[in-house]
């Protein structure tokens, strides 16, 4: 293959093998590979320039001359013309991919070198900034400019600490909803648990005046003895739920045996064969479907010593309970109750011994259900048990004649009734509010010392939340549930009361506590010292007496001391006990006689 005019002058004279190399070939190919691999092996070669490459850390930079116009330039030496040659054996696209080759090597020698001078250059202004904070610290043990190998093992073990807390903290702690990330978890205390549940007032304003009695609700409930808590479940109030707390949820000797599948549990008593609960999921509706205190009072005796002979009977205590909740959402969760097919025809409505009739207790339907009816049509039943439920549920309905409206007027029936219903909710051993679970909570737990496992959710969706009606519909619904808004009222009130009267008092419960434990510490402190002194007074007894006139009267300062004391423990342990006889209240601000005239015999003595 003949070479261009052009080509062969740029050529020169063709390389002469050296002494001692192999004899040329006729295959071009090999005498390419041959020729190159000479040309390469000469020192100061292009071939073996680019194999080598530049100096680590040295950079011919993005200017440089391409590659294919370095034998050009290079061909007016004798050097250059010795190594034209290989370059001009290689194809074109050959020689461009080379020229590629060689800027990216440029560029990773300059990326490269950046970053070694940079981390550098920030290792030395950290080692500096460390060394300059040691030097504040330590002192003379650390200097900016010279340290020594162990400095530096410890500033790298320092920062290797570092980095290994912040990647534990985002593997523990990954994202922004972390508590640790958050300023407010460090520099406001942690909220109470159960003022956080709702969306009323912090500050509350009392409407009702109710005496310490009515507020202090402390049942000695004894799991062990023979007393019972019933459970009146009123529809639509959250019940079934709290319910279901008071079978799975209570911290207990013997807890509930609550097999899948079945929605009643065995609530036995520790040691004995007998429920200390009386409710769906433990009994069942043993007095009637959701059966109302006026069934409850005349059945639940009936029912639990029914088998038993009257003169073996126990004498126990029924602790009655209730949930109540806001009647505008009651009535419409009820509405969508019934609506989905909700009769509650099992219920039997027992009052002086008899079921109503159907001329006094009308059905509102006249099909098998009222699956289906429009809200309107429900609000205009006058038969409808849903106006006004918790009113009648919670009243004693043999004081207005059961369901026989024709016994009194209307006005004077209602009057009787939300009165008996307040006065028995008020006597009740304790009640919850569904728009306050956390406090109902907080109050169960210390009216019955009983514990539940985990805390209620406060769920402010339902079912009643979703359904939006205007303000027309909504001030009906109120008008026909008039009874029990008073009631809820006077119930939230009362509720209201309760849980404050009950963390005041628990709160000053544990600042007497401490109180108490300061002046015994002290007391104990003032004996062990007078009492070292009267030992060490007794071994020397003239010498004493010689060198301190008024050594009679501090013994006696002493002996007063130490009676004061006793008493003072005395007194205590009296408090102790009587606090946990039942029956017996004490007042917050009275202290013992012995206690004020202890501390004031340290004051006099002092």
């Amino acid at each position: 293959m003949a070479l261009p005019a052009c080509a062969a002058q740029a050529l020169g004279p063709p390389l002469q093998p050296e002494r001692g190399a192999p004899a040329r070939t006729t295959c071009p190919r090999r005498h390419s590979r041959v020729e190159a691999e000479l040309a390469g092996s000469r020192p100061g070669s292009v071939a073996a320039s680019v194999r080598a490459g530049p100096p680590r850390g040295v950079s011919r930079g993005f200017n440089s001359q391409p590659l294919l116009d370095e034998p050009l330039k290079a061909s007016s030496s004798p050097a250059g013309a010795a190594r034209t040659p290989l370059f001009a054996l290689l194809p074109r696209g050959r020689r461009r991919r080379m020229h590629d080759l060689r800027r990216r090597w440029d560029l990773g020698s300059l990326c490269r070198a950046l970053l070694t001078r940079g981390l550098a250059a920030l290792g030395h202004s950290l080692k500096h900034v460390l060394g300059a904070i040691f030097s504040k610290i330590f002192g003379p043990l650390a200097s900016v400019g010279n340290m020594d190998e162990k400095s530096n093992k410890l500033l790298l073990a320092l920062v290797m600490l570092f980095l290994f807390a912040v990647i534990v903290l985002q593997y523990v702690c990954p994202g922004t909803e972390c508590q640790l990330l958050r300023l407010q978890a460090f520099s406001s205390p942690m909220p109470d648990p159960y003022r956080s549940e709702d969306e009323s007032s912090s500050r509350f304003v009392p409407r009702y005046n109710f005496s310490r009695g009515d507020l202090l609700r402390k049942v000695d409930f004894d799991i062990k003895g023979d007393d019972l808590i019933v459970f009146l479940h009123i529809q639509k109030t959250g019940g079934t739920t709290f319910g279901r707390h008071l079978v799975r949820n209570i911290q207990l000797e013997q807890p509930c045996e609550c097999r899948v599948g079945q929605k009643k549990c065995t609530c036995h008593r520790p040691g004995k064969r007998e429920t200390w609960l009386f409710s769906r999921f433990s009994t069942g509706w043993s007095c009637g479907l959701h059966a109302d205190w006026t069934e409850l009072t005349s059945c639940v005796p009936a029912v639990v010593d029914g088998k038993r002979d009257a003169r073996l009977r126990p004498s126990r205590n029924f602790h009655y309970i209730t949930i109540l909740r806001d009647p505008v959402s009651r009535y419409l969760s009820e509405w969508r109750h019934v609506q989905r097919g909700a009769t509650w025809k099992a219920s039997l409505h027992v009052c002086d011994g008899r079921p109503p009739t159907s001329e006094e207790l009308p059905s509102c339907y006249t099909g098998d259900d009222w699956s289906g009816c429009p809200l309107k049509e429900f609000m205009d039943c006058p038969y409808n048990l849903a106006n006004n439920r918790q009113v009648r549920m919670l009243s004693d309905l043999t004081l207005v004649g059961c369901y026989n409206l024709s016994v009194m007027p209307e006005k004077q029936r209602n009057k009787v009734l939300l009165e008996s219903a307040k006065s028995n909710l008020k006597h009740m051993a304790f009640f919850g509010l569904t728009e306050f679970q956390r406090k109902t909570q907080y109050l169960f737990e210390k009216t019955f010392n009983m514990n539940f496992i985990s805390p209620f959710t406060q769920y402010n969706t339902t079912r009643a939340s979703s359904v939006e009606i205007n303000e027309e519909i909504q001030k009906r619904i109120e008008g026909l549930n008039f009874l029990d808004m008073e009631l809820y009222s006077y119930a939230k009130d009362l509720f209201l009361q309760r849980y404050q009267f009950m963390r005041q008092k628990e709160h000053q419960e544990a600042r007497q506590k401490r109180q108490e434990q300061r002046k015994f510490l002290k007391g104990r402190f003032l004996q062990t010292h007078f009492q070292s002194q009267g030992q060490g007074q007794s071994q020397n007894p003239s010498q004493n007496q010689s060198q301190n006139p008024n050594l009679n009267v501090n013994q006696n300062v002493t002996q007063n001391l130490i009676q004061n004391l006793t008493q003072n423990l005395s007194h205590k342990e009296n408090r102790e006990s009587q606090k946990q006889n039942p029956g017996q209240e004490q007042s917050d601000g009275n202290t013992s006689n012995g206690t004020n005239d202890y501390i004031g015999s340290v004051e006099k003595w002092r």
